[in-house]
Formats: C-alpha cells, sequence, structure tokens
C-alpha cells in the first residue's frame, strides 16, 4: 500500500468522480485509475462501485476512507512538524474551538502569539465540542478547545482543565429586567422570550437543560444563530439569552448584563489534543500560553 494511492483513493471518495479527483490531485485519470485498481488487488477488495455516471463506496470503502483521512492528516502534520525552523520562524497551528471563546478568550491570547511568533499561520475553526471532537480525532486539527463534559468521552484524548466560567443572562437595556432584583434566577426565565443558539452548540444544551431542571421548557423567540447573531437579537429587543461572562463582558455594549442567582450556571473549558500524537511544535507553544494566560 503507498501514501499516494490512499490519496487517490480520498479524493475519488470526496468527488465521486474519477476524472475530477484527478485533476484534484494533478495527476492523469488513467494513472489514478491504475494505482486505485492496484490498492484494491493489495487489499483484496474492490473499494468503489463503479456505474455511469454514479460512483459509490463499497462497505470495504467505507472501512478504509476514515483511516486513510487520518494517515494522510498525521502525515500533514508530521511535514509541518519537520519544515518548522528551530526558532519557530515558519509553521501553523490548527486550533478548533466554541464560538463563544473565539469572540471572548482567544483574540488576547491569539494577539500575544502572533506578536512573538508571526511567521506562524494560525487556522481557526469554530464548531460545538462534540464537531471539535470528531476533527481532533480524525487529524484535522492540533488542538481544540472544549467543554467539559465531552459529548462523547474519549480515551484517544488528552484534556486540560483551563477554567470555570460563570453565565449570565443578557437582555436589552430597553426590555424589562428579568426577574425582580440584581440577579436573576432560572426560574425567573419561565415566561421570557430567549434568543437560543443552534442545535449542537454547548450553551444551548446547558441552558435548556438548566431550565428543564426548575420543571419548565424555554420559549424561545428566535434560535438558530452563531454568538454574533444570539448577541445582535438580543440588542435588537428580541428576548434574553445566557451567555459566558467573557463574552458579555467583551461585547457588553448596548446590553444589559445581570448574573444568576447561587449557585448560578457554570461550564468548565478545556484544551484537547489527541494522545497518541504529540502537537505540532508551534501548537505546543500555543498550549503553553494558554495554560499560563
Amino acid at each position: 500500500m503507498q501514501f499516494q494511492q490512499l490519496q487517490y483513493f480520498v479524493a475519488v471518495a470526496e468527488t465521486r468522480h474519477f476524472t475530477r479527483a484527478a485533476d484534484l490531485v494533478h495527476v492523469a485519470q488513467p494513472s489514478l485509475s491504475q494505482q486505485i485498481k492496484a490498492l484494491e488487488r493489495e487489499l483484496g477488495a474492490d473499494l468503489f462501485l463503479r456505474a455511469r455516471g454514479n460512483i459509490t463506496l463499497t462497505d470495504a470503502g467505507e472501512a478504509l476512507l476514515p483511516l486513510a483521512r487520518r494517515i494522510l492528516a498525521d502525515a500533514d502534520t508530521a511535514r509541518h512538524e519537520v519544515l518548522e525552523l528551530v526558532q519557530l520562524r515558519s509553521g501553523r497551528v490548527r486550533l478548533g474551538a466554541t464560538p463563544s471563546l473565539c469572540t471572548g478568550l482567544l483574540p488576547d491570547v491569539l494577539r500575544a502569539f502572533h506578536d512573538r511568533y508571526p511567521g506562524i499561520r494560525l487556522l481557526i475553526e469554530e464548531g460545538g465540542s462534540h464537531d471539535l471532537v470528531r476533527e481532533l480525532a480524525r487529524g484535522a486539527l492540533d488542538l481544540a478547545l472544549v467543554v467539559l463534559p465531552l459529548p462523547t468521552p474519549s480515551p484517544a484524548l488528552t484534556t486540560v482543565e483551563l477554567l470555570r466560567e460563570d453565565l449570565v443572562v443578557v437582555s436589552s437595556p430597553e426590555a424589562p429586567v428579568p426577574g425582580r432584583g440584581r440577579t436573576v434566577r432560572i426560574s425567573d426565565l419561565e415566561g421570557e422570550r430567549l434568543v437560543m443558539f443552534r442545535h449542537g452548540y454547548d450553551l444551548r444544551e446547558l441552558t435548556v437543560a438548566a431550565c428543564r431542571a426548575e420543571g419548565f421548557e424555554p420559549d424561545f423567540a428566535v434560535e438558530g444563530g452563531e454568538m454574533d447573531a444570539v448577541l445582535g437579537f438580543v440588542r435588537a429587543g428580541l428576548g434574553v439569552a445566557v451567555v459566558p461572562r467573557m463574552v458579555a463582558t467583551k461585547s457588553g455594549r448596548g446590553l444589559r448584563v445581570t448574573p444568576l442567582a447561587r449557585p448560578g450556571l457554570h461550564r468548565t473549558i478545556a484544551l484537547a489534543h489527541r494522545s497518541d500524537v504529540a502537537p505540532p511544535r508551534a501548537a505546543r507553544e500555543l498550549q503553553r500560553m494558554l495554560l499560563e494566560r
């Protein structure tokens, strides 16, 4: 089995077309087809069902695809690791983070990292913890900032707790204050119109679970947004939202910020990476800066 054959296999699997796959990997289509057939002979199984205008994966192809992607991702990481200069003047870091952390925690840390290592490219992927864990596992990310506990615990990942953050209620200054005092109880949100994040968003699951624990279903005015959209809808007076204190502090213009009454709501942020592969050197340096921030 050759590395190049896996590249060709993944290209065909993703494009479902031999000619387009050949264009993607910059090789003649007959050469690509020949290498795919050689790989199938080596494995003793067909990888594709070939029909005119319809290329699909066989069961063997479905089994090979995630492994091939991981091998290619690991090889790409190894190449970048070797190419990094001793003084970290080149390279890249692929960092995943939830959108709220991209708004709250990361800007200052990434600015400090960029000032120290201007030659390192920072590739940021936003997503929920479930998506980020999957991307880490397949080798598409070096590090990820995730919310604990993980949606699907994985022994293949190492996590280090980074911070425990309070959640607060944000509302429009023109709207009535939720609750009756200087703090808001979760029960005060019953009957309030909430601006809610999309499915798969950690804050959505946490807020909905807290409301249900108080015996009521939350009432959504708007749902399906990312962090910036949610804050914008709240500023417009469409409803209230539960967000991290750090985000509310940094984005507080045009918002009323009210703490939650004790015991409140909190979330634990952790830095995660694969256990079986050490992060590249530049990623390890960013990891150190995050842990020491």
